[in-house]
């Protein structure tokens, strides 16, 4: 058992060390490079010597961006949710790889708002989040992927633990399990033409995903709007209890966000990207477990989380 143990670590050790030659010449485009992930991401690269296109949503992100780093980061405005941002985007990084194409995209943008209950939510709500987290991603991809044939390289997708069980209502998980789903359809699509593509899974992380407005007046506007028949079936201590649980879990978010981005530069630079990374421990011993246990089950579990409404059976 011990030398099967011994083994197995020599083969991980191995994968994780055996990295692709000449990364000081390969160039990767980033998205949602303003805060969190993406950022972060693109720091660790150019400190691995990498040429970084870094896309961010906002000019003061990209300018605190090009200050902090070196000339090996050159940025862009993108707006994951306009066909013609992606379109400059994209010619831009025509220009800048030539002929050697991209090494690697990483669909790192998202949001998590609007979130809640599903029946407290609007069809523009969810509309909101799956537009950047899935049909952003799926068109970015699409205007890139001539150039990363070319290289040969990778995609690197985004997604969540909240993409393997739908811990949330809202356009979240929704969106994060149509991210899983198009990124096993377009690997084994681009398998022949050796492109890789790693899904990212991560479990509770600290980023501004989840905006910057206090979270109970988020709640409190969400449950002021609904009619007066829904909050009575709801009940105002079904609110209380669900806004006071959504707190608890953001407090326990894991704020070293490298756990993430170390994910991230593997799937990037390593000769054997894995396919699915699930960084964090709750990803590992709580939301991936609940994936693979029977329906019913995981059902029954995340169902003692929730609070009982006034009209409950």
């Amino acid at each position: 058992m011990a030398a099967i143990t011994d083994l197995s670590f020599m083969y991980r050790w191995f994968k994780n060390c055996n990295l692709v030659r000449n990364l000081s010449d390969k160039y990767v485009f980033i998205t949602g490079c303003d805060s969190g992930f993406g950022n972060l991401l693109a720091r660790q690269l150019v400190d691995r010597g990498m040429r970084v296109l870094a896309a961010c949503f906002t000019e003061e992100g990209a300018q605190k961006l090009r200050q902090d780093t070196s000339y090996r980061l050159q940025t862009i405005l993108l707006d994951v949710t306009k066909t013609e941002s992606i379109q400059a985007a994209t010619q831009w990084v025509r220009d800048q790889v030539g002929e050697q194409g991209l090494w690697a995209l990483v669909n790192n943008a998202g949001v998590g708002l609007p979130s809640g209950p599903n029946e407290w939510l609007m069809k523009e709500d969810f509309v909101k989040v799956i537009n950047v987290n899935l049909v952003g991603l799926i068109e970015v991809t699409l205007h890139m992927l001539p150039l990363v044939k070319k290289a040969r390289g990778r995609i690197v997708n985004m997604s969540s633990s909240g993409g393997r069980v739908a811990v949330i209502g809202g356009g979240y998980c929704v969106s994060k399990f149509g991210v899983e789903a198009f990124s096993d359809s377009i690997r084994r699509e681009l398998y022949y033409f050796g492109v890789k593509v790693s899904i990212i899974e991560p479990g509770n992380y600290r980023t501004s995903i989840l905006g910057k407005e206090a979270l109970v007046s988020r709640m409190q506007r969400l449950w002021e709007r609904l009619p007066q028949e829904t909050r009575d079936s709801y009940g105002e201590e079904y609110f209380r209890n669900y806004t006071e649980k959504l707190k608890n879990m953001m407090q326990l978010a894991e704020p070293r966000i490298s756990e993430v981005t170390n994910s991230m530069e593997h799937a990037i630079i390593s000769r054997s990207p894995r396919i699915r990374y699930n960084p964090g421990l709750d990803a590992k011993l709580l939301y991936i477990p609940l994936a693979k246990l029977p329906t019913p089950v995981t059902d029954f579990i995340l169902s003692r989380y929730l609070p009982k409404p006034a009209d409950s059976v």
